[in-house]
Protein backbone atom coordinates (compact mmCIF):
# COMPACT_ATOMS: atom_id res chain seq x y z
CA UNK A 1 0.00 0.00 0.00
CA UNK A 2 3.52 2.26 -0.66
CA UNK A 3 1.56 3.67 -3.66
CA UNK A 4 -1.34 5.12 -1.98
CA UNK A 5 0.36 6.38 0.67
CA UNK A 6 2.19 8.56 -1.94
CA UNK A 7 -0.75 9.07 -3.26
CA UNK A 8 -2.57 10.54 -1.22
CA UNK A 9 0.10 12.61 0.18
CA UNK A 10 -1.10 16.01 -1.54
CA UNK A 11 -4.38 15.22 0.38
CA UNK A 12 -3.83 13.52 3.51
CA UNK A 13 -0.24 13.64 3.90
CA UNK A 14 -0.41 16.10 7.42
CA UNK A 15 -2.72 14.27 8.74
CA UNK A 16 -1.69 10.76 8.57
CA UNK A 17 0.26 10.55 11.47
CA UNK A 18 1.08 8.09 14.35
CA UNK A 19 -2.43 7.89 16.47
CA UNK A 20 -2.51 9.46 20.35
CA UNK A 21 -5.43 7.57 21.94
CA UNK A 22 -6.41 10.69 24.44
CA UNK A 23 -8.55 8.01 26.98
CA UNK A 24 -6.68 7.54 30.52
CA UNK A 25 -6.15 4.27 31.61
CA UNK A 26 -9.17 4.14 33.54
CA UNK A 27 -11.08 5.51 30.63
CA UNK A 28 -10.23 2.75 28.44
CA UNK A 29 -11.29 0.16 30.82
CA UNK A 30 -14.85 0.92 29.23
CA UNK A 31 -14.11 0.31 25.83
CA UNK A 32 -13.06 -2.65 23.75
CA UNK A 33 -10.89 -3.09 20.28
CA UNK A 34 -12.06 -4.27 17.24
CA UNK A 35 -10.46 -4.90 13.94
CA UNK A 36 -12.62 -4.80 10.49
CA UNK A 37 -11.21 -6.24 7.23
CA UNK A 38 -12.31 -3.57 4.58
CA UNK A 39 -12.58 -3.69 0.58
CA UNK A 40 -10.30 -0.43 0.65
CA UNK A 41 -7.72 -3.25 1.25
CA UNK A 42 -6.94 -2.02 5.08
CA UNK A 43 -7.35 -3.18 8.33
CA UNK A 44 -9.66 -0.90 10.34
CA UNK A 45 -8.89 -0.03 13.56
CA UNK A 46 -11.40 0.82 15.77
CA UNK A 47 -13.37 0.68 19.29
CA UNK A 48 -16.73 0.10 21.00
CA UNK A 49 -18.99 0.57 24.48
CA UNK A 50 -22.03 -0.46 24.99
CA UNK A 51 -24.84 1.16 27.15
CA UNK A 52 -27.02 -0.13 29.64
CA UNK A 53 -29.78 -1.30 27.94
CA UNK A 54 -29.26 0.37 24.73
CA UNK A 55 -32.02 1.75 22.41
CA UNK A 56 -29.51 1.69 19.05
CA UNK A 57 -26.20 1.28 18.21
CA UNK A 58 -24.34 4.30 16.64
CA UNK A 59 -21.27 4.07 14.59
CA UNK A 60 -19.32 7.52 14.34
CA UNK A 61 -17.46 8.61 11.13
CA UNK A 62 -14.44 11.27 11.55
CA UNK A 63 -13.50 14.16 9.71
CA UNK A 64 -10.09 14.79 8.51
CA UNK A 65 -7.59 15.13 10.98
CA UNK A 66 -4.53 13.84 13.10
CA UNK A 67 -7.13 13.18 15.98
CA UNK A 68 -9.27 10.49 13.54
CA UNK A 69 -11.86 8.46 16.11
CA UNK A 70 -10.22 10.35 18.81
CA UNK A 71 -12.43 13.68 17.44
CA UNK A 72 -15.44 12.09 19.32
CA UNK A 73 -14.04 11.41 22.63
CA UNK A 74 -12.19 14.69 22.53
CA UNK A 75 -15.49 16.52 21.64
CA UNK A 76 -17.90 14.60 24.20
CA UNK A 77 -19.57 12.87 21.24
CA UNK A 78 -19.24 9.59 22.42
CA UNK A 79 -20.20 10.83 26.49
CA UNK A 80 -23.55 12.05 24.88
CA UNK A 81 -24.54 8.89 23.39
CA UNK A 82 -23.73 6.52 25.84
CA UNK A 83 -25.45 8.46 28.22
CA UNK A 84 -28.09 8.86 26.48
CA UNK A 85 -28.76 5.20 25.61
CA UNK A 86 -26.73 4.12 22.54
CA UNK A 87 -24.14 1.92 22.47
CA UNK A 88 -20.96 3.87 20.20
CA UNK A 89 -18.44 2.27 17.67
CA UNK A 90 -15.72 4.97 16.52
CA UNK A 91 -13.18 3.99 14.07
CA UNK A 92 -10.21 4.98 11.93
CA UNK A 93 -10.93 5.33 8.32
CA UNK A 94 -7.96 3.59 6.31
CA UNK A 95 -4.65 5.35 6.12
CA UNK A 96 -5.59 7.40 9.57
CA UNK A 97 -4.98 6.65 13.00
CA UNK A 98 -4.52 2.98 14.29
CA UNK A 99 -5.78 1.92 10.65
CA UNK A 100 -3.22 0.72 7.83
CA UNK A 101 -3.51 1.80 4.17
CA UNK A 102 -6.10 0.99 2.01
CA UNK A 103 -7.17 2.69 -1.34
CA UNK A 104 -9.47 6.20 -2.07
CA UNK A 105 -12.19 4.20 -1.57
CA UNK A 106 -12.78 5.36 2.14
CA UNK A 107 -16.64 4.50 1.41
CA UNK A 108 -15.91 0.66 1.87
CA UNK A 109 -14.43 1.67 5.23
CA UNK A 110 -18.10 2.69 5.96
CA UNK A 111 -19.69 -0.13 4.66
CA UNK A 112 -17.51 -2.55 6.08
CA UNK A 113 -17.98 -0.91 9.88
CA UNK A 114 -21.71 -1.45 9.51
CA UNK A 115 -21.40 -5.19 8.59
CA UNK A 116 -19.21 -5.39 11.91
CA UNK A 117 -21.76 -3.36 14.13
CA UNK A 118 -24.15 -5.77 12.87
CA UNK A 119 -22.33 -8.67 13.74
CA UNK A 120 -21.82 -7.48 16.94
CA UNK A 121 -25.32 -5.94 17.88
CA UNK A 122 -27.64 -8.28 15.79
CA UNK A 123 -30.49 -7.25 17.15
CA UNK A 124 -30.49 -3.71 17.31
CA UNK A 125 -31.06 -1.01 14.86
CA UNK A 126 -27.48 0.48 13.34
CA UNK A 127 -27.66 4.32 13.10
CA UNK A 128 -24.35 6.68 12.06
CA UNK A 129 -22.98 10.05 12.27
CA UNK A 130 -20.19 11.23 9.92
CA UNK A 131 -19.21 14.42 10.01
CA UNK A 132 -16.89 15.96 6.81
CA UNK A 133 -14.70 13.44 5.22
CA UNK A 134 -16.80 10.62 7.45
CA UNK A 135 -20.10 12.38 5.92
CA UNK A 136 -18.87 12.89 2.32
CA UNK A 137 -18.17 9.00 1.93
CA UNK A 138 -21.17 7.69 3.33
CA UNK A 139 -23.18 9.11 0.86
CA UNK A 140 -21.66 6.57 -1.51
CA UNK A 141 -21.50 3.97 1.15
CA UNK A 142 -25.36 4.21 1.75
CA UNK A 143 -26.15 3.34 -2.06
CA UNK A 144 -24.14 -0.07 -1.09
CA UNK A 145 -26.50 -3.43 -0.51
CA UNK A 146 -24.27 -4.40 1.68
CA UNK A 147 -24.33 -1.66 4.08
CA UNK A 148 -26.74 -2.20 7.40
CA UNK A 149 -27.52 1.19 8.59
CA UNK A 150 -30.85 2.19 9.50
CA UNK A 151 -30.63 6.02 9.87
CA UNK A 152 -28.34 8.71 9.46
CA UNK A 153 -26.75 11.87 9.89
CA UNK A 154 -24.76 13.46 7.79
CA UNK A 155 -22.55 16.43 8.56
CA UNK A 156 -20.72 19.22 7.22
CA UNK A 157 -19.92 16.91 4.45
CA UNK A 158 -19.06 18.79 0.78
CA UNK A 159 -20.77 17.81 -2.36
CA UNK A 160 -18.13 16.50 -4.34
CA UNK A 161 -14.66 16.32 -4.04
CA UNK A 162 -13.96 19.29 -6.49
CA UNK A 163 -15.68 21.32 -4.72
CA UNK A 164 -13.63 20.96 -1.14
CA UNK A 165 -10.05 20.85 -3.12
CA UNK A 166 -10.42 24.33 -4.60
CA UNK A 167 -10.03 25.95 -1.57
CA UNK A 168 -6.72 24.07 -1.87
CA UNK A 169 -4.58 24.81 -4.76
CA UNK A 170 -1.75 21.86 -5.11
CA UNK A 171 -4.17 19.44 -4.07
CA UNK A 172 -6.94 20.48 -6.52
CA UNK A 173 -4.50 20.20 -9.40
CA UNK A 174 -3.91 16.60 -7.82
CA UNK A 175 -7.53 15.89 -7.97
CA UNK A 176 -7.66 17.34 -11.53
CA UNK A 177 -4.89 14.99 -12.78
CA UNK A 178 -6.41 11.82 -11.21
CA UNK A 179 -10.14 13.04 -12.64
CA UNK A 180 -8.15 12.74 -16.06
CA UNK A 181 -6.63 9.33 -15.85
CA UNK A 182 -9.94 7.94 -14.14
CA UNK A 183 -13.24 9.73 -15.33
CA UNK A 184 -15.56 6.42 -14.15
CA UNK A 185 -14.25 6.87 -10.93
CA UNK A 186 -14.78 10.72 -10.58
CA UNK A 187 -18.56 9.53 -11.31
CA UNK A 188 -18.56 6.70 -8.50
CA UNK A 189 -17.04 8.97 -6.02
CA UNK A 190 -19.77 11.52 -7.23
CA UNK A 191 -21.51 12.04 -3.61
CA UNK A 192 -24.00 14.40 -4.51
CA UNK A 193 -25.25 12.10 -7.42
CA UNK A 194 -24.54 8.99 -5.48
CA UNK A 195 -26.98 10.14 -2.61
CA UNK A 196 -29.98 9.70 -5.12
CA UNK A 197 -29.03 5.60 -4.70
CA UNK A 198 -29.14 5.73 -1.05
CA UNK A 199 -31.06 2.27 0.30
CA UNK A 200 -32.01 1.14 3.44
CA UNK A 201 -31.92 3.57 5.89
CA UNK A 202 -34.92 5.13 6.17
CA UNK A 203 -34.09 8.65 6.67
CA UNK A 204 -31.22 11.04 6.84
CA UNK A 205 -30.67 14.11 8.72
CA UNK A 206 -28.20 16.77 7.34
CA UNK A 207 -26.65 19.29 9.59
CA UNK A 208 -24.44 21.85 8.37
CA UNK A 209 -23.60 25.64 9.43
CA UNK A 210 -24.20 29.00 7.53
CA UNK A 211 -20.82 30.24 7.85
CA UNK A 212 -18.52 27.10 6.88
CA UNK A 213 -16.77 28.13 3.70
CA UNK A 214 -15.67 24.49 2.85
CA UNK A 215 -19.16 22.36 3.17
CA UNK A 216 -21.92 25.61 2.67
CA UNK A 217 -25.56 25.38 3.58
CA UNK A 218 -26.02 25.11 -0.34
CA UNK A 219 -24.39 21.73 -0.51
CA UNK A 220 -26.39 20.47 2.82
CA UNK A 221 -29.55 21.78 0.37
CA UNK A 222 -28.22 20.35 -2.75
CA UNK A 223 -27.93 16.39 -1.07
CA UNK A 224 -31.23 17.13 0.54
CA UNK A 225 -33.01 17.62 -2.44
CA UNK A 226 -31.31 14.58 -4.43
CA UNK A 227 -31.76 12.40 -1.24
CA UNK A 228 -33.88 8.99 -2.37
CA UNK A 229 -34.62 8.40 1.50
CA UNK A 230 -36.66 10.99 4.09
CA UNK A 231 -34.25 13.17 4.51
CA UNK A 232 -34.22 17.12 7.63
CA UNK A 233 -31.46 19.87 6.37
CA UNK A 234 -31.31 21.28 9.55
CA UNK A 235 -28.34 24.56 10.45
CA UNK A 236 -26.92 26.68 12.91
CA UNK A 237 -26.12 30.39 11.67
CA UNK A 238 -22.57 30.50 13.18
CA UNK A 239 -19.50 27.26 13.49
CA UNK A 240 -16.68 26.59 11.81
CA UNK A 241 -16.50 23.55 9.74
CA UNK A 242 -16.85 20.31 11.33
CA UNK A 243 -16.82 22.47 14.88
CA UNK A 244 -20.43 23.32 15.68
CA UNK A 245 -20.09 20.81 18.80
CA UNK A 246 -17.66 23.67 19.91
CA UNK A 247 -19.53 26.48 18.85
CA UNK A 248 -22.22 28.84 20.99
CA UNK A 249 -25.28 26.46 19.57
CA UNK A 250 -23.54 23.59 21.05
CA UNK A 251 -26.39 22.43 23.47
CA UNK A 252 -29.14 23.17 20.74
CA UNK A 253 -26.98 21.13 18.44
CA UNK A 254 -26.85 18.21 21.32
CA UNK A 255 -29.64 18.28 21.74
CA UNK A 256 -31.29 17.48 18.03
CA UNK A 257 -28.59 14.77 17.70
CA UNK A 258 -30.13 13.42 20.26
CA UNK A 259 -33.93 13.96 19.13
CA UNK A 260 -32.94 12.51 15.93
CA UNK A 261 -31.97 9.38 17.37
CA UNK A 262 -34.64 9.03 19.50
CA UNK A 263 -37.26 9.87 17.18
CA UNK A 264 -35.98 7.23 15.09
CA UNK A 265 -35.42 4.27 17.40
CA UNK A 266 -39.07 5.28 18.68
CA UNK A 267 -40.84 4.14 15.52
Amino acid sequence: MIIYKLLKKPFFGHFMVKWINPLTEDEKRNWKEISVTSKSGATLSGLYAITENPKATIVLGHPMGKEAKGYFLKNGYTDLLLSNGYNVIIFDINGFGESTMGNFSFYEDIVSISKKAKELFPNLQIGYHGISLGGQYASISFADNAQCYDFAIIESAPTTLDEFWIHFPFAYNALKLFNVFMPKYKTKINMVERIKEAKRVKSILFIYSDTDTWATTAMGKRFHENCAVISELWTVPVAKHALIIKSEYSEEYKQKIVAYFDHLVAK
